[in-house]
């Protein structure tokens, strides 16, 4: 299993054809609490950069965008039941879907656990 990160802070468990997605430790922390997360139903088609789910904190809403093309396969009930689940473990339990992938080579375009770091350090 690789994992990659977006520009707009989602990370991605990719397995396969299957990709696990959800907001980065670096994200929950801008957030702040998570109070509320709308995640995608299964079936939906998602379009590399599109809207897929909803993060709202105390502080702000926001959108979670599909960092790959695909269909999600399954949103993640539990973190609907307890959206803190994004602060208390983003990267794990508090992911928000799962997708099939269309195209595998689009994790080309993503970073590395490195590259992202350095990202952030840069912001």
């Amino acid at each position: 299993m690789s994992v990659y990160y977006s520009k707009e802070h989602e990370w991605i468990r990719v397995d396969g054809d299957v990709a696990a997605v959800g907001i980065t430790d670096f994200a929950q922390a801008q957030l702040g609490d998570v109070v509320f997360v709308e995640v995608p139903e299964a079936g939906r088609r998602l379009s590399r950069g599109g809207e897929a789910a909803v993060v709202e904190s105390v502080k702000a809403a926001s959108d979670v965008y599909a960092p790959l093309s695909g269909e999600v396969v399954e949103g993640n009930q539990a973190l609907v039941d307890d959206p803190a689940l994004a602060n208390s473990d983003p990267e794990g339990a508090g992911w928000f879907f799962r997708m099939r992938l269309s195209d595998t080579h689009e994790v080309n375009d993503l970073m590395d656990a490195d590259q992202y770091k350095a990202f952030c350090d840069s912001q």
